[in-house]
């Protein structure tokens, strides 16, 4: 009889071993909004003279998967002769992972057109925190390309940061 109890007793431990499942803790999601202003370093000409500021949200990209930005706002601070006479178009995207101890890195893309002019922007390093499900302050360094008219074609680089003239980068 002994050895029957102890079979069963086995048996049941295997039943509720079997049942166990190990699991990966779960990815934290982030979104981000809110304004930011970009920074232009580099270019000659009109095509140094482009700052600007944009608005928009993004919703999470779960894990790095790029997704479209929803621009809300945009406008130049200062967009020289490149951009000043004409209607431009934004769109964008953006891939953000966010840690389980809520640091949030990724990239950015941006591309402004106006007339015969196309600024691109390849932020390839986004940092900041999420708080709540959002991040905030976030900072973005990378290249940027300018093609166009007259005196419109450069490349340099750029800083942009959420809700601030100014943020902390790191690369």
């Amino acid at each position: 009889m002994k050895k029957l109890v102890l079979m069963v007793l086995l048996g049941l431990e295997l039943v509720v071993m079997g049942c166990a499942t190990s699991t990966t803790p779960a990815t934290p999601t982030t979104s981000a909004n809110g304004n930011w202003e970009a920074t232009l370093t580099g270019g000659a000409g009109p095509a140094s003279q482009l700052d600007f500021i944009t608005a928009f949200t993004v919703k999470d990209t779960n894990g790095g998967s790029s997704q479209p930005l929803s621009i809300s706002g945009f406008s130049f601070i200062n967009s020289g002769s490149c951009f000043s006479s004409t209607a431009v178009t934004v769109s964008g995207s953006a891939a953000l992972t966010t840690s389980n101890n809520n640091q949030v890195t990724g990239t950015i893309s941006l591309t402004v057109t106006g007339g015969s002019s196309s600024l691109i922007l390849d932020g390839t390093t986004l940092t900041g925190t999420a708080n709540s499900g959002a991040l905030s302050g976030g900072a973005v360094t990378g290249t940027w390309s300018l093609t166009g008219g007259s005196g419109c074609s450069g490349s340099g680089n750029f800083t942009m940061c959420q809700n601030a003239t100014t943020c902390s980068t790191t690369t």
